[in-house]
């Protein structure tokens, strides 16, 4: 099988892996998404092409967080929703105040 990072991502790549997310898609849809994919692959690449020197720091959004201004740490803190009940009275099987779900078919990869 043809590796995606090698160029765009071809028809035979997309419906393997359309076939391991068991997606159910149209023709049409998997023609959009693949295309869609290709585009954002092709923006990526461009974004690696660009020469960037060294002096300027890595950050996830472009925005470099300094200890100065760097939020502190939020504690985590639990607490309950008023929603709780409404939500487990809309579910279609609740056990000891638990979402009950089926089984899902799976099989296990080589």
């Amino acid at each position: 099988m043809p590796n995606p990072a090698d160029g765009p991502i071809t028809a035979e790549v997309f419906a393997h892996l359309v076939r391991l997310a068991q997606f159910e898609l149209t023709e049409q849809e998997r023609d959009y998404l693949r295309s869609e994919l290709n585009g954002q692959l092709k923006a990526i690449r461009q974004l690696e092409a660009m020469e960037i020197g060294d002096e300027l720091p890595i950050t996830s959004h472009g925005v470099p967080y300094g200890p100065a201004i760097r939020p502190p740490i939020r504690q985590d803190e639990i607490t309950g929703s008023p929603l709780a009940d409404e939500i487990l009275e809309g579910a279609p099987q609740v056990q000891d105040r638990y979402l009950v779900v089926p089984d899902i078919p799976h099989e296990e990869l080589k």
